[in-house]
């Protein structure tokens, strides 16, 4: 599905083997709402019936209103990557092979509604989701729990069918977010905008035509869990591009800006303190990749990925498109994530038309390949489309490709591009926790979020080896062998590797813990100074 206002630790040793957090959700309150500006679109559509049904919400937008209105058993802490106790009071692995997962939740938990929150909601959540199965949501993250036991009103034990060092990570994410199992029925998706969580804040919203134009996070006075409030209000307000967004900022419209920045947005921000603006910039690990649609004719053959792989100047793709905001990313698993390798550039090394040419004439390709890369227009930000005339011309000007470019909007880009419609498509990822496990799995196997129908039994082979091991350090010898493997057969293509900008007014504090180690929004972070 992410980058950092903050300098991420490196990722070693993320789990614990007792998990625990405390304290409440007190904070500096008062004043008017932090008001956080955005470029998402949230509106219900035939392939999206219900965009905060955490059943079926997959994309970083959605997730930033999920984590703050509901309440995960663990979750990430204000910065690093391990994960402490949110709705549970601790967790620990109960065997020595991480195969049974044991949480106590904490005492008095209740629902925005009124309603107590147990261990039966909890196995209800998991249940749901893995039940409705929806097919562009998050339910892979679920996927290797055996069952759920509750054999108290505030213990939980997961079964794994598998050993699972990630669990941990996987129950801090929105995919095992816990609704009230008498306000969501177990069999189908929540239509619409409602929430019913226990998060730190509730939500109202205001629509029109099936999309939210207005959203209003109100603090949550029956909150019990490990964040601490610095705000009773945070606004959401929308907006149709990045450049709109900016003079918000600068007129004081909006308190704070970030995704979907544009690079030449990123030198005036660096400028404007004398607006009452500041930028935060820091690394970040969000990835932006090419996804082939391997059984479509034009790119079934390997060697006609593995040409386009060859072909493609990513130094010249980050530089001119993205001023530098982005670095050439050579892999799937990004910088600063353990086990990173650069496998791309150890098999293609610079863009060579001649390498990319005796490829094809090694599969007895020999005239010009026609090819369609499509991307999507309200995503990932305005600078896409730029980007992808970039890629179109790199491939077109060496005479083997023959490519054209279309745009098409998220709501019908992404399902389509789940049922295989597009040869070659564009994707950003960001991560659903910070581990190389969550840049490989997704991408692979049955139940992958792409909806790919590539396999590899290699790799379906070592992501299991990897996940028997708890320190995370020593998974990495399988990562690298998987980069390997993608870096020969090119299911996915990475592009490049985002740094992370949040630009913020003077006085709003807190701004420097916007984001998680996932880059979703932390809004309890800010306050207002003096």
């Amino acid at each position: 599905m992410n980058r950092k206002t903050l300098v991420l630790p490196a990722v070693a040793g993320l789990l614990a083997p007792v998990l625990v957090a405390c304290g409440g959700s007190e904070g500096a309150g008062g004043g008017k709402a932090i008001v956080v500006g955005t470029t998402d679109r949230f509106e219900e559509t035939t392939d999206a019936p219900a965009p905060f049904d955490p059943a079926a919400a997959y994309d970083i937008g959605a997730w930033n209103v999920l984590h703050s209105t509901f309440q995960t058993l663990l979750r990430l802490p204000r910065s690093g990557a391990a994960p402490v106790a949110d709705a549970a009071e601790k967790c620990t692995f109960g065997d020595r092979n991480s195969e049974q997962f044991r949480c106590t939740l904490r005492e008095g938990l209740k629902f925005s509604n009124g309603n107590a929150l147990t261990a039966e909601d909890v196995k209800f959540s998991i249940d749901r989701a893995r039940a409705i199965n929806f097919e562009n949501g998050p339910v892979s993250l679920l996927n290797n729990i055996d069952a759920v036991e509750t054999p108290s009103p505030r213990e939980v034990v997961f079964h794994l069918k598998s050993p699972d060092a990630t669990f941990p990570q996987k129950i801090a994410t929105p995919a095992a977010a816990i609704v009230d199992s008498e306000s969501y029925d177990k069999k189908k998706l929540d239509a619409g905008f409602k929430t019913v969580g226990s998060g730190p804040y509730t939500l109202k919203t205001e629509q029109k035509d099936g999309r939210v134009v207005k959203a209003t996070f109100t603090r949550n006075p029956d909150y019990k869990g490990s964040v601490k409030l610095q705000n009773d209000k945070v606004e959401m307000r929308f907006f149709d591009d990045s450049t709109s967004m900016e003079k918000a900022l600068k007129a004081g419209d909006i308190d704070i800006m970030n995704r979907a920045i544009l690079p030449e947005q990123i030198d005036r921000l660096r400028s404007s303190a004398d607006q009452g603006v500041r930028l935060i910039e820091s690394p970040g690990q969000e990835i932006s990749y090419l996804a082939f649609t391997t059984e479509d004719p034009s790119v079934k053959p390997k060697a006609v990925r593995q040409a386009m792989a060859q072909l493609i100047d990513r130094q010249a793709l980050t530089r001119d498109n993205y001023n530098r905001t982005s670095e050439p990313l050579y892999s799937l698993v990004p910088t600063g994530i353990t086990g990173h390798q650069n496998a791309f550039s150890n098999k293609y090394g610079e863009p060579s038309v001649d390498k990319a040419r005796s490829i094809l004439r090694g599969a007895n390709i020999t005239t010009a390949v026609p090819v369609t890369l499509t991307y999507t227009t309200d995503h990932y930000g305005q600078g896409t489309e730029k980007a992808f005339k970039t890629l179109q011309k790199q491939l077109n000007s060496s005479g083997l490709f023959n490519v054209k470019i279309q745009g098409v909007k998220w709501a019908d880009f992404r399902p389509e591009a789940a049922k295989g419609k597009y040869a070659v498509y564009g994707m950003g990822w960001f991560p659903d926790f910070p581990d190389p496990d969550n840049y490989v799995a997704p991408f692979v196997g049955p139940d992958n979020f792409l909806g790919s129908t590539y396999r590899n039994s290699k790799i379906e082979d070592l992501i299991p080896q990897s996940r028997q091991t708890s320190q995370r350090d020593g998974a990495a010898k399988y990562f690298q062998q998987v980069q390997e493997i993608v870096a020969d057969e090119v299911p996915v293509l990475p592009l490049w590797q985002g740094k992370q900008y949040v630009a913020v007014r003077s006085k709003i504090t807190g701004a420097e813990w916007a984001l998680n180690a996932s880059s979703e929004l932390q809004p309890w972070e800010l306050g207002r100074g003096a």
